[in-house]
This record gives C-alpha cells, sequence and structure tokens, in this order.
C-alpha cells in the first residue's frame, strides 16, 4: 500500500476525510492500509476507493498522473461521498432519541427540505444560514431562547403566559421585544433616527471581533510555543492531551 500513501499525500487527502468517506473509523483505515493487497480488503469499501481516485485496479496507481485537474475531480468525488456518509450519520443517530424527540427531528428536517427545495431564492437560503448560526450560538447567548419564546407566543402556538425557561429574564425580555417591534411596526422608527444606534452596534460588534481575532492569536502563539517546548511539529491524536495542557500552563504564565 505504499503507493496509495504516496497518492492520498500528493493530493491531500487525509486519513479522518478518507475514512469518513469509507463510512469507518480512522483506526480502522489504519488496519486497511496495512493490508497489503487491497482485494483483502471489504469488497465494498475497496470499490469505493477505486471510485474515488477513478481507477479500475490498484495497479493503475503506479502510472498516474496527480494534475491539478485530476486533484479536483477527486477532491469533488471525496465532498460528495463525505456528504452522503454524513447524511447518512444523522438518520442513523435519530435512533438514540425518544419518540416525542425523532418526532421534532424528523418535522423539522423536513420542513428545512421543503423550504429549501422550493425555493431557491438567495433570500431563503441566507435565511436558513442565519438559522443554522443562530442554533449554534444558542448554548452560549440563553437570550435566543427568549427571542424564541417571544415568536412561538406571539404567533400564536405557545400560551403567552408560558414560561418554559428562568421566568423573571424571559418576562423582562418578552416585555422589552414587544416595545421594541411594536416601535418597528407603527413606523416609529426610522433609518435617519436610529443611524447613530446602528452605529454603536456596528462599533460593538467589531469590537467583540479585535478581541476574539486577538485571543486567537495569542492561542495561536502559545500553541506554537507549547509544540516547540515540547519537541513536536504537530498536535496529533497522540499528543493533543499533552499539548493543550502545555498550552495551559504557557497561558498561565502571564497572569
Amino acid at each position: 500500500m505504499k503507493e496509495l500513501n504516496i497518492v492520498l499525500t500528493e493530493l491531500g487527502i487525509s486519513k479522518v476525510r478518507l475514512a469518513k468517506y469509507l463510512g469507518v473509523s480512522r483506526q480502522m483505515l489504519y488496519n486497511y492500509l496495512a493490508i497489503d493487497d487491497i482485494s483483502n480488503w471489504p469488497k465494498e469499501k475497496a470499490a469505493k476507493l477505486l471510485s474515488l481516485l477513478n481507477i479500475e485496479t490498484i495497479e493503475e496507481l503506479a502510472n498516474l498522473k496527480i494534475t491539478g485537474e485530476y486533484i479536483i475531480e477527486v477532491e469533488s468525488r471525496l465532498n460528495e461521498g463525505v456528504k452522503d456518509s454524513s447524511n447518512r450519520e444523522v438518520i442513523a443517530d435519530l435512533k438514540g432519541f425518544n419518540k416525542k424527540e425523532q418526532e421534532l427531528l424528523t418535522e423539522i428536517i423536513n420542513l428545512l427540505k421543503e423550504k429549501l427545495s422550493s425555493d431557491k431564492t438567495k433570500d431563503t437560503y441566507n435565511t436558513y444560514l442565519y438559522l443554522f448560526h443562530f442554533l449554534q450560538s444558542m448554548e452560549t447567548t440563553e437570550e435566543l431562547k427568549y427571542i424564541l419564546a417571544y415568536m412561538s407566543k406571539s404567533l400564536g402556538f405557545t400560551d403567552p403566559m408560558e414560561f418554559a425557561f428562568n421566568q423573571d429574564k424571559q418576562f423582562i425580555f418578552e416585555s422589552i421585544m414587544f416595545s421594541a417591534m411594536t416601535l418597528y411596526n407603527n413606523g416609529g422608527a426610522s433609518k435617519t433616527k436610529l443611524s447613530e444606534s446602528h452605529k454603536r452596534f456596528v462599533q460593538d460588534i467589531e469590537h467583540k471581533n479585535e478581541e476574539k481575532l486577538s485571543r486567537t492569536q495569542e492561542l495561536n502563539t502559545a500553541k506554537v510555543q507549547a509544540l516547540k517546548e515540547l519537541g513536536y511539529t504537530e498536535i496529533n491524536e497522540d499528543n493533543a492531551k499533552e499539548v493543550l495542557e502545555k498550552i495551559a500552563e504557557i497561558q498561565s504564565r502571564k497572569v
């Protein structure tokens, strides 16, 4: 399998992505790659690998020319295969939820698929992209839950006096939201009147982004220093714990 490993390296295909494409664990992939003859692989996995590389036999690797066009073609097939694999994982993962949770997830998935398939406009795509960002941030920003509760109540899905979360905070947030939405819907707010407020909004976001960038740069610097002190060139599965502990130690020196 020496030739295969060389080709995979030249193509820039990581073991993680190849394992996902083949639908196996990374350790299982390493086991496959340790086998000298691909004919001893499971037939389905061997066929998928040959299909990815667009060859009929493993012997063709010796004469394979790695061009820019070929790399793009393989990358396209790999991305499609990984995506299909991820979709199957999502469906399989539903088995770990109770009946009500499965029904809710199924309804959400089906609704998203229906909306995205029936409306191909940029507005629709961006709407669900922002929804994805919203869901990603819910655990770190509790107010997002209150926004959902407010909309559910205002649209008639939920009793207005039901408080599923922190009652005091939810009550205050809903009251403020109602005042803001009333102002917005009644035309009491104009772009001219709110220009200064929006300017402060933009400045606040820029400040947060600058802080985030600064923290990222600081972490990257600590990572480089940790690798150097430990004598490693990269973080991998075997040394991750040790490197992360070293990064924490380096950061603590500055406190």
